[in-house]
C-alpha cells in the first residue's frame, strides 16, 4: 500500500509563493509507483489536473494555466514531491491533492488513473 500526506498550504497574497510538501510511505511505493502528480479543486469545480513528474525519469508536465509559475520535483532519497508555486492568483486557490499512478499513462491529466491519494492540503490566495 502507498500513502500519501500533503502539508505546506495555507493563506498567501496575490503575488505570494508557497512550497507544497507530498510525503510518501508503504513498502510498494518505490516499487509500485511510476508517477506523482497534484490536482486541486475549487468550491463547485472539478477535480483538476496541476502537474506531474515521473518518478524514476523525472520528466514534468504542466496545466497550461500553471505553466511558468508552477514548478514540481521530487527527492528519491526522501520519497517526497514538491509543487513551488510562485506568482500565484486568487484563481490559483483550492484544495491541493497528491496523487500517485501505477503504471505509465499518456492520459495523465486524468484523476481516474491515479490510485492513491492524499488528504488534501488547502490553498488559499487573497486579492
Amino acid at each position: 500500500q502507498v500513502q500519501l500526506v500533503e502539508s505546506g498550504g495555507g493563506l498567501v497574497q496575490t503575488g505570494g509563493s508557497l512550497r507544497l510538501s507530498c510525503a510518501a510511505s508503504g513498502r510498494t511505493f518505490s516499487s509500485d509507483v511510476r508517477a506523482v502528480g497534484w490536482f486541486r479543486q475549487a468550491p463547485g469545480n472539478e477535480r483538476e489536473f496541476v502537474a506531474t513528474i515521473g518518478w524514476s525519469g523525472g520528466s514534468t508536465y504542466y496545466s497550461d494555466s500553471v505553466k511558468g509559475r508552477f514548478t514540481i520535483s521530487r527527492d528519491t532519497a526522501d520519497n517526497t514531491v514538491y509543487l513551488q508555486m510562485n506568482s500565484l492568483k486568487p484563481e490559483d486557490t483550492a484544495v491541493y491533492y497528491c496523487a500517485a499512478r501505477r503504471g505509465s499513462s499518456s492520459s495523465y491529466v486524468s484523476s481516474l488513473v491515479y490510485q492513491y491519494w492524499g488528504q488534501g492540503t488547502q490553498v488559499t490566495v487573497s486579492s
